[in-house]
């Protein structure tokens, strides 16, 4: 078995262990959101404007988990179709389909290879699932492909300083930098998944190499006196009111 297959085969055991320890519960909350919130700190689209207006729009989520995101897509007048490797977040997705009234297509498979036609969407978006979980270079050729001309790409990840800051170990980020740079992508967690973090010349360097033009680039703060949700144990509230603890990218397809 080749080194990326056997990413896929961890990944997809990881979160269907972390499914059934926390994101089951956490599925619920999150559906019930009314709008689009994004990161560890559900920083509400309406404050940050990332999307735009997406009514009408055709829309794939990569790595959706338990679809929370297309979810308040969904409500908000757009066409999602949400993908994701883990079987047991799908089933977690569809059971809050059933509970919130709200249905949408729902696919498993690996999001470097999705079953879906060339050119088909106006917009890519991904909240976690694609970006520190796949290969940058095949999942970026992949939003590509089924992107239309001009169709935008959305994503959201962790902030290079954030991985810089977490103990090798695993833990909480502290103050310090604890880790080389060059060792973040990617970085092979003991007990845990396979992640990649490149630095921002690395990303814009990736995505002109797969056909987009960089439109924006968040850093994302958690505001004063915030704390992350307890699925997430790796940053504390303070210390991501300091230094950015998301970084979202916005591209388009160049026509």
């Amino acid at each position: 078995m080749d080194r990326a297959h056997a990413d896929l085969d961890l990944h997809r055991n990881l979160w269907s262990i972390v499914n059934e320890r926390y994101m089951d519960e956490d599925a619920d909350q999150q559906w019930e959101s009314e709008d689009v919130r994004w990161g560890l700190f559900r920083l509400p689209e309406a404050e940050l404007g990332l999307l735009g207006d997406v009514r009408g729009l055709d829309v794939a989520e990569l790595g959706c988990g338990t679809a929370f995101l297309s979810a308040g897509l969904a409500r908000a007048g757009a066409r999602p179709i949400a993908v994701d490797l883990s079987r047991a977040q799908l089933d977690t997705a569809r059971r809050c389909q059933r509970r919130h009234g709200l249905f949408f297509p729902l696919v498993e498979a690996d999001v470097g290879d999705v079953p879906l036609r060339r050119g088909s969407f106006d917009l890519v978006v991904s909240e976690y699932g694609a970006a520190p979980w796949c290969d940058p270079a095949v999942w970026l050729a992949e939003a590509a492909r089924l992107l239309r001309p001009r169709g935008r790409l959305v994503f959201l990840t962790h902030s290079v300083t954030l991985a810089l800051c977490v103990p090798e170990t695993g833990g909480v980020a502290g103050n310090s930098l604890l880790r080389s740079q060059r060792d973040i992508a990617p970085i092979a967690w003991p007990g845990g998944g396979v992640e990649h973090h490149p630095g921002h010349s690395a990303w814009i360097r990736l995505l002109r190499a797969n056909g987009f033009q960089i439109d924006a680039l968040h850093e994302l703060f958690a505001p004063l006196g915030a704390t992350a949700r307890d699925l997430y144990d790796i940053v504390t509230g303070e210390w991501a009111t300091r230094w950015p603890v998301e970084d979202v990218w916005v591209a388009h397809r160049a026509p």
